[in-house]
């Protein structure tokens, strides 16, 4: 059984629910860290890692890439640019990945959040959204969004998602947590 003192949050401390993520890892006794970088306002600053231009330039990619991927265009191209690289960088700690937001019908996730799960699925990682208007978790497997009840299983996971979290996207992480290591 997955031990809580062993396993690590890699989030990133935006409001909503990354923030969420963080305080119930903190409420769990579970270790977090949140990526981030200068000029980037987050609301949730224990172990914060700045990620230098260096740093943030190994999860650089082709925002022409990220656009087909997400089928959206990005306007503001270097401020997502470095929102897209410490999403790499969390997705590149975490083996396993939560987020909440919104599955949208060509199978992306609404946001900047969806990067995170496009890159699970390029990783190859487990990932699992909670969809807060279908009001459930889907977890991506053969190529389609089914509907879990997922847990926490890896040592490392990342815990990402909209600022604008629900009542219901707060019960889920809440859910999610109890779930994976008990009440």
């Amino acid at each position: 059984m997955l031990k809580k003192e062993n396993c690590t949050l890699y989030s990133g401390g935006l409001t909503g629910a990354e923030s969420m993520f963080g305080e119930t890892a903190e409420k769990w006794g579970i270790k977090e860290v949140n990526f981030t970088f200068p000029g980037q306002n987050i609301s949730r600053e224990k172990n914060t890692v700045v990620l230098s231009d260096e740093e943030l330039k190994r999860g650089d990619i082709s925002m022409e890439l990220v656009s087909n991927m997400m089928h959206r265009n990005y306007y503001e191209a270097e401020k997502i640019r470095k929102v897209l690289q410490t999403i790499f960088h969390m997705v590149n700690s975490g083996h396993q990945i939560f987020v909440v937001g919104t599955i949208q019908n060509d199978n992306t996730v609404k946001g900047g959040t969806g990067w995170a799960v496009e890159l699970a699925k390029l990783f190859n990682r487990p990932v699992s959204v909670y969809g807060q208007v279908r009001k459930g978790w889907y977890t991506w497997k053969n190529g389609v969004w089914a509907e879990d009840s997922p847990r926490i299983e890896h040592e490392t996971f990342v815990g990402s998602g909209t600022r604008n979290l629900t009542e219901d996207g707060i019960n889920a992480i809440r859910k999610l947590f109890e779930d994976s290591f008990g009440t």
